[in-house]
């Protein structure tokens, strides 16, 4: 299949983390585990990295074993931060159970960390022992491969290995079986990465990173002028990444159920995929942890969550920067928030665009009618790909039901008036099925009980199939 790593190509190596110095991180050794047993490997993504030329036990030397790429981090950082869990300060957290592993270019020129997840204790695992189930480490799989499907920019997994080690668990049923993971993100930094350096007081690492930042992870921002230009420069980049990745979210029907700080990256990028769900009809008040009693994090809440994150990250940056210069900063998410959501909703529906209000009212009457009539989430937007384009298809749907009530009639003119985005894309034949593919609660407990009761890892790969299918049909994917 492949030579071991001393023959990959070493122009992928950019291991720029340790240029941030003293401070920032804490040289960790991974677990050493009983068993090693290879069980999802991202080849797409890979071969974007440089490194798909690895076999399977070169692959279980650097994602089970943790052995360092060549030319790359010549061992783990287990990274610092705090932050806010469900709005209440926490100074004691950090990388408890994961670390930096390595940081490679990819195909298309940017900066990407290998980070892991499960790999083993830290400074920071406090009472944890630093450990994934392997059903987290399986819900993380198919949550990373469904968003990017559905064109939410999200974090990838890369690798998941099963560990052969037994763990306790007080919220599932244990012994449960174990697993490492690795993720690809764009950066590792977070909202909680500058709120430890604030915590400190410690203004000139602030500064320190703020550079770092904006040289390595957005390049196209200018980096003139003094330091509170470019914190303000930082923030205002962040908040339109955030705004976006956020309307992704809605648009996707997506509930990402812990949106605590030291969630949010700094890049904007969606990763860290604990308690989550997928809509199974549009409901604002929906939530994902059965620990959020209050509903903070639920479905309709997330954009209010991340304007609050966000302010959480200008205070940060009050330390090199006046609150006159971040504050008009802060205010410009709703905007960005709502030009993206017009933007993912369009997108999902193959519609292309007209007037910015008028798509801003398209968009409102949508969300009303699925919210009035329940329609299954998924369901609507697979129905009317392309608008007009999609009438017979949506007149044959298991959902017709829906679209004969009399609340649909002036939807439905509405969208006759939009022509299809991407022409061919009903050409696919992923929209010749009568019903999408989806990712609620109760598939993912199917899957993850083929595994636990029979060691049957089938129903979890041709779901991955079908989702890839799926997001290849949307766009989102590329062909193989």
């Amino acid at each position: 299949m492949g030579g071991r790593a001393e023959s990959l190509d070493m122009k992928h190596p950019a291991p720029i983390h340790p240029q941030l110095g003293e401070g920032f991180f804490d040289t960790v050794a991974p677990a050493s585990f009983p068993k090693l047993t290879l069980r999802y490997r991202n080849d797409r993504w890979a071969a974007r990295m440089g490194l798909d030329g690895l076999d399977d036990v070169a692959w279980l030397a650097h994602f089970g074993r943790f052995e360092p790429l060549p030319g790359n981090l010549p061992a783990p950082l287990a990274l610092r931060y705090h932050g806010h869990q469900f709005r209440v300060y926490n100074p004691n957290i950090g990388d408890g159970r994961g670390f930096l592993f390595a940081q490679l270019h990819s195909d298309g020129g940017r900066i990407l960390d290998l980070g892991t997840k499960g790999s083993g204790q830290t400074p920071y695992s406090r009472t944890g022992d630093g450990r994934l189930t392997l059903k987290g480490g399986v819900r993380e799989v198919l949550a990373t491969t469904m968003l990017e499907a559905l064109g939410v920019d999200t974090s990838k997994t890369f690798s998941l290995v099963e560990t052969g080690e037994q763990l306790a668990r007080n919220d599932e049923p244990s012994p449960t079986r174990s697993s490492v993971l690795t993720r690809l993100s764009h950066s590792h930094i977070r909202i909680g990465t500058f709120q430890r350096l604030a915590f400190e007081q410690d203004d000139a690492r602030i500064a320190t990173l703020v550079d770092h930042v904006l040289k390595h992870y957005m390049p196209d921002v200018s980096r003139d002028g003094d330091i509170a230009v470019r914190a303000a420069a930082l923030l205002a980049e962040t908040t339109a990444r955030v705004a976006r990745t956020g309307a992704q979210w809605m648009a996707a029907g997506f509930v990402h159920g812990v949106l605590n700080t030291d969630n949010i990256n700094i890049t904007g990028e969606s990763f860290d995929y604990g308690p989550y769900r997928f809509l199974p009809h549009y409901e604002p008040a929906f939530t994902a942890a059965y620990f959020d009693h209050s509903g903070l994090y639920a479905y309709g809440r997330q954009p209010g969550t991340l304007m609050w994150n966000l302010q959480r990250l200008a205070e940060c940056l009050r330390l090199v920067a006046d609150e006159a210069v971040l504050l008009p900063v802060l205010q410009t998410f709703p905007q960005h928030f709502e030009t993206a959501l017009v933007k993912a909703l369009f997108a999902r529906l193959n519609l292309a665009h007209r007037e910015h209000e008028a798509d801003l009212d398209t968009v409102g009457a949508i969300f009303q009618f699925m919210h009035d009539s329940k329609i299954p989430f998924e369901q609507f937007f697979f129905d009317w790909q392309g608008g007009a384009a999609s009438l017979a298809r949506a007149s044959q749907s298991p959902a017709a039901e829906f679209y004969a009530r009399d609340d649909f009639a002036d939807l439905r003119e509405v969208l006759a008036t939009y022509a299809a985005a991407v022409s061919q894309r009903l050409a696919h034949p992923y929209f010749a099925d009568a019903e999408p593919c989806t990712l609620l609660i109760d598939e993912i407990e199917t899957l993850w009980s083929a595994i636990d009761e029979r060691d049957d890892w089938q129903p979890l790969y041709d779901k991955l199939a079908a989702i890839t299918r799926a997001g290849q049909a949307f766009g989102n994917i590329e062909e193989a």
